[in-house]
């Protein structure tokens, strides 16, 4: 503050109520004169300072008397009478004095002065050897020095910079403001402005679109000057109340003149800093909410289009509309795994990054004061989390569908190739059977021929009861194909329904045919007993042939080396049964030896044909070589699939040698991901290396997920669907892949949001790691929680003094969704709070008070002048109108929205 009052004998102390002394040091030999005195020494050394004085002070006291309507002409006689005088305190103070008195004795004048001098008196200034009759008196000298002491007390007094106040403190802010321009040096309040560059510096620098300073010239003092006066006057409402003459031809200009004419530019000037540092707060504040609303956008986006995904997907896995052809379905399958290898990854990544943003958008809104965001609904985390265990779900189940249908296919159409094959052996034996059986042949039969007609009838009846099996098969195959749905079931139906017509034809044409001949059976008295004999024996024996050739013939499906070892061991068994057919077969053959013999012997001459059946010895024995050819024909097919089945095996024990260490690996990485969250290991920095080194390690292990792919896609394609030698499956490999990978992610998101809220609340990495090591002393189970009486405890040694309410009040906090634990994200949000400070609600109004000039209400040019382009439109799209009735028309309200900016209201 002020030391002492430069010539008026007046004296005011920045401290409230302070007594000073009124006199003047004048030299070195500290000599002291009376407030008169020094006034007329003033007078006798520069003529030229009253002058100075008075201008500018009469425009100083006139550029507030205006704000009430009226003005002064002569400084020393219109504050005479005091009403002017009283009127000048009430508009610069902005308090109501007392009422004054209205008559126009000198009485009325002096009660009015000193009503004034008291209000002077009561803001902590001492007025010492003056008094009411100079004033009214109209005494030059004193009215000056009154005005001064006003000057200093409501214009001068409250200037602080940097812990300086008043004369030091203006001249501190006027050497900052002008420190970067050239010839400029202020170090007082006279000579350093009088060529009149510091004062136009001061100007550019607040308001370089008035003065272009780079044109200004140091030796144009008298330009500089009026350059300066008539800009501040138009644009600054700031009254000239200088002559740049008298400035410029005056050694040394007066100081108190050019201190109260300065003191009007930082008055200026020092509002508009006060709003440029409340529009840099609002602007902070809206960018950050602006920022926000980005990331929610970004988030809806991403949630979005992950669940179209989803819902778009769902239905085509749950597409169990099966295809009739084996490649068909072999297709899908390959869909299924071009989904699983190229189509899903990048959506588990970007449902990760989803949850990622969702925790770093929370933690952001946390740190600023704002509200939790709340997605729209049905895209809550726990919704995409819900939706995409439906997916997975879904998916499980059409990959088993699809494995279902390649097996059924499979069996389809080796049912149906055997189907076909036993239809045409059918068809082929009874070829022409019903031409046979409609025959009246024995009607013009001999004896023998009757009775030949009638032993080969009954070797027909034997052979037709030998093939009912193989009816009954072909049936039961039919019936099986219908049950498994197969896509041609009508052709088989219609071809099976055929074949049993034809049967039943052929049982009524075959007793129709043993009548006749019975009817003439009595005609007949012998019967060649070898040929029958032959004809008996053949036709079963060539019936167990053309089964044997079926059998050698018929094709299987294995899938494991039990159920091939398990037909090789029924082939050998059937080969075993060779010897005793071949004597069957030397018997049968003995008989047509022993008829070719009887006939030698007794001169019968043979037709060459057997009378009893169609089957000649040539037959028996070209159906018996090929039975033997078709033996070892068996042995290499079931040898082949014997390598096939042994070769199987090894994929199945290749697949879960991997799987049995890839799927214990991932355990064990989760777990130590898992200890990872409880252990302090150096600065969160070092944490976060080590975290990304550790996530990189599992990233370079995706190559041995890859080969287990490779695998169990040989697998699949060899029709390989079981594994007895591992507990682990595709399916669990890679859930438990994409759970790692997840586990990861989420374990470096807490680490960045720890830094996040460090850095944000200007946490120490000292104080982050003391918070970590209570948490984890009072983590009992060492699982990343503490129940709450841990968390009480844990409170406890940190000094909190609890109560029951409290401790509530507290646990709300930390657990909103009443979980029964607390996380170590929640505990740091609590201390962080407890230690440190953000913007709140109230300051933003605060903010927007200054722009708005302390009105309630602000408008919409007040925002686009004070506030960026961005942010003001910002503000503009989303304030409310003012409603209240001392606002203009399209008044905005700044605090409704500053609430909201908080969650207090709604935007």
């Amino acid at each position: 503050g002020f030391s002492y009052l430069l010539g008026y004998g007046i004296m005011m102390a920045v401290e409230p109520q302070a007594q000073y002394n009124t006199s003047y040091m004048m030299s070195e030999e500290h000599q002291y004169m009376s407030p008169e005195d020094e006034w007329d020494r003033d007078l006798l050394l520069d003529p030229a300072w009253e002058k100075q004085q008075r201008k500018t002070f009469t425009a100083w006291c006139n550029s507030h008397l205006r704000k009430a309507g009226t003005q002064i002409e002569n400084i020393e006689d219109d504050f005479r009478n005091g009403l002017k005088l009283m009127l000048l305190l009430e508009v610069i103070s902005g308090e109501r004095l007392p009422k004054p008195d209205k008559g126009k004795m000198r009485f009325h004048k002096i009660a009015n002065v000193n009503k004034a001098l008291d209000f002077i008196c009561s803001k902590g200034v001492k007025l010492v050897s003056i008094g009411a009759e100079e004033i009214v008196d109209g005494n030059t000298k004193m009215t000056l020095g009154m005005i001064w002491t006003i000057i200093l007390r409501f214009a001068i007094q409250d200037i602080s910079v940097e812990e300086t106040s008043a004369k030091e403190g203006l001249l501190l802010w006027c050497q900052r403001k002008t420190a970067p321009y050239r010839n400029v040096n202020v170090q007082n309040f006279h000579i350093s402005w009088k060529d009149g560059l510091a004062l136009c510096a001061l100007i550019h620098r607040h308001r370089p679109d008035l003065i272009d300073y780079s044109k200004l010239r140091k030796d144009d003092p008298i330009g500089n000057l009026n350059t300066a006066f008539e800009v501040a006057e138009k644009y600054l409402d700031i009254p000239k109340m200088l002559d740049a003459e008298d400035i410029v031809n005056t050694p040394k200009p007066d100081e108190k003149a050019i201190m109260t004419y300065v003191s009007c530019f930082y008055h200026a000037f020092a509002g508009a800093e006060q709003a440029e540092t409340a529009a840099n707060r609002i602007c902070k504040v809206l960018a950050v909410n602006q920022e926000n609303e980005k990331l929610m956008e970004e988030y809806e986006k991403l949630a979005s289009e992950l669940l179209e995904w989803i819902r778009k997907t769902i239905p085509w896995l749950e597409n169990r509309m099966a295809e009739q052809q084996m490649k068909a379905m072999q297709q899908k399958l390959e869909d299924f795994r071009d989904y699983r290898r190229i189509h899903k990854p990048p959506r588990v990544q970007e449902k990760c990054q989803l949850e990622i943003n969702f925790n770093t958008l929370q933690t952001k809104l946390r740190l600023s004061n704002r509200p939790a965001f709340m997605p729209s609904e049905g895209k809550m985390v726990s919704d995409i989390a819900n939706a995409w265990k439906g997916l997975e779900q879904v998916e499980k189940g059409y990959e088993e569908w699809l494995l279902t249908e390649i097996r059924r296919l499979e069996r389809l159409d080796h049912l149906a190739e055997k189907f076909k094959q036993k239809c045409s052996l059918h068809q082929s034996w009874t070829s022409g059977k019903e031409e046979l059986l409609s025959m009246k042949d024995y009607e013009s039969a001999s004896l023998m021929e009757i009775r030949a007609l009638m032993r080969k009838h009954e070797a027909f009846e034997s052979d037709l009861a030998a093939h009912q099996d193989r009816v009954e098969q072909i049936a039961a195959i039919a019936q099986e194909l219908n049950e498994l749905d197969y896509h041609d079931a009508s052709s088989v139906n219609a071809r099976c329904q055929g074949i049993c017509d034809q049967w039943d034809n052929l049982g009524t044409l075959t007793q129709k045919r043993r009548d006749s001949l019975e009817r003439v059976e009595k005609l007949w008295e012998t019967i060649d007993q070898l040929y029958l004999e032959f004809a008996k024996r053949a036709a079963p024996f060539n019936n167990w042939m053309d089964g044997a050739m079926e059998d050698l013939q018929d094709m299987f499906i294995v899938h494991s080396t039990e159920e091939i070892h398990s037909l090789i061991t029924a082939h050998d068994q059937f080969k075993a049964t060779l010897p005793e057919a071949d004597k069957e077969r030397m018997a049968t053959m003995g008989i047509q030896s022993e008829i070719v013999k009887i006939a030698q012997t007794y001169g019968i001459k043979l037709s060459g044909v057997n009378p009893y059946t169609n089957l000649s010895p040539q037959d028996i024995t070209n159906k018996w070589e090929a039975v033997k050819h078709l033996v070892p024909l068996r042995d290499q097919m079931l040898q082949e699939e014997v390598a096939r089945q042994q070769a199987n095996e090894r994929l199945r024990r290749q697949f879960a040698a991997q799987a049995n260490i890839i799927g214990p690996w991932i355990q064990t990485k989760m777990e130590e991901i898992g200890h990872v969250s409880v252990d302090i290991a150096g600065s969160l920095e070092e944490q976060m290396n080590n975290l990304k080194q550790y996530e990189q390690n599992i990233i370079n292990y995706k190559c041995n997920i890859d080969k287990l792919e490779g695998d169990h896609q040989l697998s699949q394609e060899s029709l390989i669907f079981d594994n007895k030698h591992t507990n682990y499956t595709m399916e669990h490999i890679r859930v438990g892949w994409e759970q790692l990978l997840t586990t990861i992610a989420r374990t470096i998101n807490e680490v960045e949001n720890q830094i996040l809220t460090r850095d944000a609340k200007g946490i120490s990495q000292e104080q982050l790691n003391e918070f970590r090591a209570s948490f984890n002393h009072f983590d009992r189970k060492r699982n990343g929680m503490m129940d709450p009486d841990d968390f009480r405890a844990c409170l406890i040694s940190m000094g909190y003094d609890l109560g029951e309410v409290e401790f509530a009040r507290i646990m709300t906090l930390v657990d909103s969704n009443n979980t029964g634990v607390v996380t170590f994200q929640a505990f740091i949000d609590f201390m962080t709070r407890e230690t440190a400070e953000t913007d709140t609600a109230d300051q933003v109004m605060a903010s927007f008070k200054i722009l708005a000039s302390d009105k309630a209400y602000i408008t919409v040019d007040e925002l686009r002048r004070e506030l960026p382009a961005e942010q003001a439109e910002y503000c503009i799209s989303r304030m409310t109108r003012y409603i209240g009735a001392d606002g203009p028309a399209g008044a905005l309200d700044y605090i409704s929205f500053s609430s909201a900016l908080y969650g207090e209201s709604d935007l």
